[in-house]
């Protein structure tokens, strides 16, 4: 049986194909338009598009943390560490996702960084309980 840990891990690693899999979507859609521009940041792309574009890059930056601390519980026969917030960390991440695809605006952006502060902290609680324990 998986841990908690390792489950929200399979979902962080999920989200992000899925978001990969959105690129490609809006990607094609502008390539079929005969779109040649193409920008890492998704700048060169429209409103939702370029949203699809910053959540899934946002999503990849952010996946090593929490991937590493996870694995080092895993690795270690800690996941106890991780197990109990892991999922919250799951939840913000699709959360704060959700809400970069949703909307640019200044509250949507507040609550994209809400979302992730909550995540740097767990971060930061795992970080101490391993080198506490």
């Amino acid at each position: 049986m998986m841990s908690v840990s390792v489950i929200s891990l399979l979902g962080l690693i999920g989200w992000s194909i899925l978001l990969t899999f959105l690129v490609v979507m809006v990607r094609g859609k502008s390539l079929l338009a005969g779109t040649t521009n193409f920008a890492q940041d998704g700048s060169d792309l429209p409103g939702f598009a370029q949203r699809v574009t910053r959540a899934h890059g946002n999503s990849l930056e952010n996946l090593a943390i929490p991937a590493a601390l996870i694995l080092y519980g895993v690795a270690t026969n800690q996941s106890a560490v991780t197990d109990g917030l892991a999922m919250f960390v799951l939840v913000a991440r699709i959360g704060q996702s959700l809400v970069h695809l949703a909307s640019a605006a200044f509250p949507a952006v507040l609550l994209r960084a809400t979302l992730f502060v909550v995540q740097i902290v767990i971060w930061i609680i795992w970080s101490l309980n391993f080198y506490g324990g």
